[in-house]
């Protein structure tokens, strides 16, 4: 948003380094009752058919919208939407934020507010230290609440965690704190510079990993299960992906984000940044998309017709609203020059798919537009259609929302222990174990009588939290942990340089932003009463990548001009710590099982790539890529002597590097736990045409012909991709029908040959 800046922090000790970042945002707004419309009350709602909740959602739309005047359909237009009080509908606010907890932004009209019975919501880590879980299943359960149980079948299933921060949000509304049930969040940018200080709210530099997250966490706010398909049209409430697309630059050098045109090659959008948002709508059913601030190769985004209409809505299916960042139609105009006058800024946005502005833009300038037919009536109603369906799948035009399905959501499940507790998991299980000389770490309980805790941030409970955030309920201080276990503490809040080779740095910890149970995460981790799992989800480059523009958003190498690339994906330079990485306080082993196949064959009698060695997985079809899914399975032992939580990834890499490939990437992920000298076998699946393809330089998604190496730590499995024909099965009765054939031949020659010869005779 355009109204947050980043805060960067360090906090070091001569012996452990630990690092948080953060900001507390906190609000002090009065309360009312939870708006909603079609009072059952009201006599008129009876006579209103966009209150009957028999009607399909697109009729209920259809009527109301037809109701509106122009002035009341322009009003609904803009984040901040006015009521309609002469058909019984309250204004609503769509600008509300829940990145890692029900936030609240200071001093910025928002939906959520917390100065009444409620005051406070959970915090959960900031999205990157949740993401060094690589736990699909924690983010979807970030903030659970319970688990129902199906009682209509004859056995207990655990289906529909329903996640907390969803639950607290409706907790929320029905106390009467919030104007609106949508947030925009996440966050699915690829964190591929590490100067962009918003990088925190991101799951960081990986296009799996993002999407995946995307997927998951989505799933969970909006009410879905956990593997999908299972959401209809009700929302507990609505999520927004968030910043489409290729957005990661703030201010640089003079260079702000309002401004910036992103220069992106169609290999690196196809293959990089557009995923995670193709992932968001397609398999999260995400009912909100955000678009950003930013030009892709001189479009602005809010006004890219190819990307709202054709891409977001076309390809990709997707069925929701989209709304600008916060004053990013004005800037079209104002700060981009990219039209002439404001009416064209209105209609530009319009035209591409656009459906709300956030701000003021809409409501004063699309009346003219109207009068200077820059924008057609049909385009107004399609945005109406969008916004008023998104409400009423939330429930929000069924009456009472007390006795809604969502009615019985209360205060008490606000700040629940179970969330607390699940605050807790998540901070554990994303604490990343950097540096562990002589294994300084864990200390001993018993043995450290005294500490030193040294660092600015060491007591600061802001630290804590990360931006976009509420109060927290609890929040423990990385120094209020450490007193736990030692009361003997001295704290010296010092700036010490980081530095890995440094041998007086024993230990590094890298704990990002914690959320309010960091401290005590922290301090079990210290101690030895949690054994660190989290790996890390970017790459950690050293001082002279500040050498190359943030501008640049290539991330493919060019070794010409000395460009090392972006991601680990791609990068080619020296690294301080890889993508992934992440120790332990035991040590694991891993062995793969035998493939069921190690040849993959992609050949669906299209021939015309072949030749050059790749094929489209376009052409290829659907049909065909499900075909080629294979499992792969891999037996991980716990070797140590303490029981761990261990994330397993699984990369792949061609054998033969180059031609603008990924050098590797991840392919598979998850997690087990293992008790000391336990094995378990963990099954992912590689899908061939996703995984094993890459871009070329037009944006085709296409495979490569030969070998690939799939890797888990240090073991390596071989498997090649054929574009021939799949012998193994055919082969054989083609082999049985071939003898047939010759004996056939044989025969008929022969009787041929002994006729022809009785006629000579």
């Amino acid at each position: 948003m355009r109204h947050l800046s980043t805060r960067k922090m360090k906090l070091l000790n001569l012996s452990l380094l630990i690092h948080l970042c953060s900001l507390l945002l906190v609000s002090t707004q009065p309360t009312d009752q939870p708006p909603f419309s079609c009072d059952s009350t009201d006599p008129l709602t009876k006579s209103y058919k966009f209150c009957k909740t028999t009607l399909p959602i697109n009729r209920r739309v259809e009527d109301l919208v037809s109701r509106l005047t122009l002035d009341e359909k322009i009003s609904q237009l803009v984040n901040t939407a006015a009521a309609i009080p002469r058909l019984g509908i309250p204004g609503y606010e769509w600008w509300s934020e829940a990145l890692h907890g029900v936030a609240f932004v200071a001093n910025i009209s928002q939906g959520i507010r917390f100065n009444g019975t409620i005051r406070s919501a959970t915090s959960f880590p900031q999205v990157i230290l949740t993401a060094a879980s690589f736990d699909p299943y924690l983010w979807y359960r970030i903030g659970q609440a319970k688990v129902k149980l199906d009682l209509d079948i004859l056995s207990f299933s655990l289906c529909d965690y329903e996640q907390a921060i969803g639950i607290e949000a409706r907790g929320v509304y029905n106390a009467g704190q919030a104007r609106g049930m949508t947030f925009w969040t996440p966050n699915i940018n690829i964190f591929r510079d590490p100067r962009w200080g918003r990088g925190q709210e991101t799951p960081g530099e990986d296009p799996l990993v993002t999407g995946k997250y995307a997927v998951s966490f989505v799933r969970g706010i909006q009410g879905d299960s956990f593997e999908g398909g299972k959401l209809g049209e009700s929302l507990q409430v609505s999520a927004c992906c968030k910043h489409f697309t290729a957005y990661d630059l703030d201010n640089w050098k003079g260079i702000n984000r309002f401004v910036f045109d992103a220069n992106v090659t169609l290999q690196d959008l196809a293959d990089t940044y557009q995923p995670p948002f193709q992932s968001c709508i397609e398999k999260g059913k995400a009912s909100g998309v955000m678009c950003a601030y930013n030009r892709i190769n001189g479009v602005p985004n809010c006004a890219d017709y190819n990307l709202l209409s054709k891409t977001a809505r076309g390809q990709w299916g997707f069925n929701g609203y989209i709304t600008s960042d916060c004053d990013a139609v004005s800037i079209i105009y104002d700060e981009q020059g990219y039209v002439k006058e404001p009416e064209d800024a209105v209609a530009d946005v319009l035209t591409a798919g656009m459906d709300l502005d956030c701000g003021e833009y809409l409501k004063n300038y699309t009346g003219s537009a109207i009068e200077k037919k820059k924008v057609a009536m049909s385009d107004i109603d399609r945005a109406l259609h969008n916004l008023f369906s998104i409400r009423m799948r939330l429930g929000l035009f069924n009456g009472n929302p007390v006795k809604q399905p969502f009615g019985n959501i209360g205060s008490d499940q606000v700040c629940s222990q179970e969330h607390l507790n699940l605050a807790l998991e998540a901070a554990r299980n994303g604490i990343v174990l950097l540096k562990n000389d002589n294994r300084l770490l864990p200390l001993a309980k018993t043995e450290i009588t005294s500490l030193a805790v040294i660092g600015p941030n060491a007591n600061s409970s802001e630290t804590l939290v990360g931006n976009y955030a509420g109060p927290p309920c609890n929040p423990v201080t990385p120094l209020q942990g450490l007193q736990s276990y030692v009361k003997n503490i001295n704290y010296h809040p010092v700036d010490i340089t980081f530095a890995k080779n440094d041998q007086n740095i024993g230990s590094i910890i890298w704990a990002g932003y914690p959320g309010e149970a960091g401290g005590r995460a922290l301090a079990e981790i210290i101690f030895g009463d949690h054994n660190p799992g989290g790996r890390l989800p970017i790459t950690w480059y050293p001082q002279n990548l500040t050498k190359i523009p943030m501008t640049d958003m290539r991330m493919r190498p060019e070794p010409s001009s000395g460009y090392p690339g972006r991601t680990y994906r791609f990068y080619q330079g020296l690294k301080v710590f890889e993508f992934g990485y992440g120790l332990s306080y035991t040590n694991y082993s891993y062995e793969f099982l035998p493939l069921t196949k190690d040849k993959v064959y992609l050949n669906n009698q299209s021939s015309d790539k072949i030749a050059l060695g790749y094929k489209s997985v376009s052409e290829m079809g659907t049909e065909l890529c499900e075909k080629s899914k294979l499992p792969v399975t891999v037996r991980v032992q716990n070797n140590g002597e303490m029981d761990g939580k261990h994330a397993v990834l699984l990369f792949v890499r061609q054998a033969k590097t180059g031609n603008e490939r990924p050098i590797k990437q991840l392919v598979g992920f998850n997690n087990v736990d293992l008790k000391a000298g336990e094995k378990a076998e963990i099954k992912l699946e590689l899908s061939p045409c996703e995984h094993l393809s890459s871009a070329e330089g037009d944006g085709q998604m296409v495979v490569d012909e030969g070998s690939y190496f799939l890797s888990i730590g240090d073991k390596e499995s071989e498997i090649t991709v054929v574009f021939s024909e799949d012998t193994s099965d055919a082969a054989t009765s083609k082999l049985m029908i071939l003898p047939r054939i010759l004996i056939f031949f044989y025969i008929y020659s022969f009787i041929h040959s002994y006729a022809y010869c009785s006629e000579m005779n």
